[in-house]
């Protein structure tokens, strides 16, 4: 469900598509991702990550602050797009990160970041994560499953609100 918000948009505004605001998680190269710390605190920290089949995804290895932060609290935020004042659409998608377990699953996301990012980016299949090529641990995968996104529109400003679910 989309809703607009006119307090936060200029009159000439109307709502964003779900298209649109799904295009700029898909395309975005960095996203920034924000846990909770076990204490309560904040953590950000920017990262790639890709669109398939029909949510975002990023990947940690389990020693990593954002992986013990989703140990204990699952729920993320997550910030993409330009990052411009005055141009293109910024999106926030707010979530819960579930982690991706099936072999299927994670040789389609291999893929996805090969195709996304290049040979670069390109992970072997391990166990129930990836492995890089030049790292001998596993980074383990993630879903965001969406609860409520929000789209920053900025020529004209607008404010859209997605519910899901």
């Amino acid at each position: 469900r989309a809703d607009f918000d006119s307090r936060y948009s200029d009159p000439q505004a109307s709502a964003t598509d779900w298209q649109d605001a799904r295009e700029v998680l898909a395309t975005t190269e960095l996203s920034w991702l924000t846990t909770v710390r076990p204490d309560g605190r904040p953590h950000s920290t920017p990262l790639i990550t890709v669109w398939h089949d029909d949510a975002v995804h990023f990947c940690t290895g389990p020693e990593e602050r954002k992986h013990k932060n989703l140990e204990a609290n699952p729920y993320v935020v997550l910030a993409a797009g330009p990052n411009a004042y005055a141009d293109g659409l910024d999106v926030v998608l707010e979530g819960e990160a579930v982690r991706v377990l099936d072999r299927g699953k994670l040789v389609d996301l291999a893929e996805a970041w090969v195709a996304k990012y290049g040979e670069e980016w390109r992970f072997d299949v391990a166990a129930d994560g990836f492995r890089h090529s030049s790292d001998e641990g596993v980074a383990d995968v993630f879903r965001i499953e969406p609860k409520t996104a929000f789209a920053f529109g900025k020529d004209p400003y607008s404010q859209t609100a997605f519910r899901f679910g």
